[in-house]
């Protein structure tokens, strides 16, 4: 049996989605590029967004739940996304999470207090605010940027990409054993140069 990367399970999930999306579907994602490294879960994770906002053809709802707080800016660049956050309650060093969705994005993360309830060691929490206080002090002094705006033309993946879905969308899948299917999907991968 061959086991599959965590990353690479969630890329062929990610891409089932994108690829099978009408309108009448309801879009469930939780924490998309999370195994991965953080830039490339962060740029997969902002470009999935973007395909599915602008994708008028399928105008599927979606509902995406994420750690990357920088995708909360895409409210700006996108007219039909909405952010909403978890509501929590501090109570001095301590957080109660109120099980109440609210409008906006959330002012912080809280990782670190849910590590903290999950029991972690108090020498590791303890070093993680020490680490997590040091890049916010980093990237304060550097600032960030937001990726660039996506390019409106056409690229020659993109043709690339359509031929080789065209080739998928006329495979039927329900006849072949997994087997079959497997090796028909590297066929087309070479026969596409992928």
């Amino acid at each position: 049996m061959v086991s599959l990367g965590h990353a690479l399970v969630e890329m062929i999930e990610a891409a089932n989605i994108l690829n099978n999306a009408t309108a009448q579907s309801l879009i469930l994602l939780d924490e998309i590029g999370r195994g991965t490294a953080t830039f490339d879960g962060l740029s997969l994770a902002w470009s999935i967004t973007e395909y599915l906002h602008n994708r008028d053809d399928v105008a599927a709802r979606t509902l995406f739940a994420t750690h990357y707080h920088e995708l909360t800016e895409l409210e700006h660049s996108l007219e039909r996304l909405e952010n909403h956050h978890a509501a929590v309650k501090e109570f001095g060093d301590e957080i109660v999470f109120l099980k109440k969705i609210m409008p906006g994005p959330g002012d912080r993360s809280y990782g670190i207090h849910v590590a903290k309830m999950a029991g972690l060691p108090t020498s590791v929490i303890s070093r993680a605010k020490n680490i997590l206080s040091h890049h916010l002090e980093s990237s304060e002094q550097s600032g960030t940027s937001a990726p660039p705006p996506p390019s409106k033309q056409i690229s020659m993946f993109e043709i690339q990409e359509a031929k080789f879905k065209k080739d998928l969308d006329e495979m039927d899948v329900n006849s072949m054993t997994p087997i079959q299917a497997l090796q028909k999907l590297d066929e087309l991968k070479k026969k596409h140069g992928l």
